[in-house]
């Protein structure tokens, strides 16, 4: 097996088994309504591995962001249930990991149509069937699906923004580059200045950055913050305003830079990240107190592959796996 495909083992069954960390104002598994027409579900990371997903109600159907497990999508459905009768037409994809793919087919087997950024498909091609392989070894939902690899959108745009607009709501699908992974997508709604972020912004300790562009992090989202936004809603950790891009952004910067002081002080890799078993297990760099609240299980790993990024010159998803 691969460096990089452990390394993502590892972080889904970190989710599985409950070790990452629910920030004291999470809410696993409620549904709220965020505006009339908008709601919100917080998904059970930590015990079920489940994303955040957002309905948005439409003229005659509705759309779905993210798809979530095979179970996150289910636990959608029977929410979606109380509130509407309408069907749901898109469910919208942000980027590739199972936690917001892998539920495609209860989708498109209920007649949905899933939509993603291009890039989608691009980093389904790099890493499937095999993360979906060993994610079917430890999830049931997944492995009842009885697919061998996982499903990709349906339908993809290149040119940004894509748009939906039935005259009743206008729903914007951007794209603002590499961050989180080659086809992070944001869905925006004008109107009611809500932007749904995936896991390019998330509002805690809830950061992977294997398939990352931790250098461009920064600038992509700095794009976002250029819409007129006042809800926030993250692919992992509550709903929350601009401080979520704000704080994530931060983040990343103070990342990028205790790495790369540490670099120029000739700092290796195993001065500054403990590992355990071959996986990072602890990092010494410290950041501001302003960042706390993005520092978890995941810091470790975090730094390692900012550093292995800034030492080899390229973004981390596009070093040999």
């Amino acid at each position: 097996m691969t460096k990089r495909t452990l390394c993502a083992l590892a972080f889904c069954l970190l989710l599985l088994f409950g070790l990452a960390v629910t920030q004291s104002d999470a809410q696993p598994d409620t549904f709220k309504q965020i505006l009339p027409g908008v709601w919100f579900r917080e998904g059970d990371l930590s015990g079920k591995g489940h994303c955040n997903n957002i309905v948005i109600d439409m003229k005659d159907h509705l759309i779905v962001v993210d798809a979530n497990f095979p179970s996150g999508a289910q636990a959608l459905l029977s929410d979606i249930k109380k509130v509407s009768t309408k069907p749901v037409k898109y469910v919208f994809d942000t980027h590739h990991h199972g936690d917001h793919s892998y539920g495609n087919p209860v989708w498109t087997r209920m007649g949905a149509t899933t939509l993603a950024h291009a890039g989608v498909v691009d980093e389904m091609k790099r890493y499937e069937p095999k993360r979906w392989q060993e994610a079917a070894k430890t999830r049931e939902d997944v492995r009842n699906l009885k697919l061998n690899t996982a499903e990709p959108p349906k339908q993809t745009f290149d040119k940004t923004p894509f748009v939906l607009d039935d005259g009743a709501r206008r729903v914007e699908f951007h794209y603002f580059g590499w961050a989180h992974t080659r086809g992070d997508g944001f869905v925006y709604l004008p109107k009611e200045k809500v932007l749904c972020t995936g896991d390019a912004a998330t509002n805690g300790p809830y950061n992977y950055t294997a398939d990352a562009n931790v250098s461009n992090w920064p600038a992509v989202l700095g794009k976002a913050a250029q819409l007129d936004v006042q809800h926030v809603l993250p692919g992992h950790g509550p709903a929350g305003g601009r401080d979520v891009l704000t704080g994530e952004t931060e983040f990343m910067i103070q990342l990028r830079r205790a790495v790369n002081r540490s670099i120029q002080e000739g700092r290796t890799l195993q001065d500054i990240v403990k590992f355990k078993n071959g996986q990072p297990e602890s990092a010494t760099l410290q950041l501001p107190d302003s960042v706390k609240k993005w520092v978890g299980p995941f810091y470790a790993a975090q730094v390692r592959d900012t550093f292995e990024e800034i030492s080899k010159g390229k973004p981390h998803g596009d070093l040999p796996h």
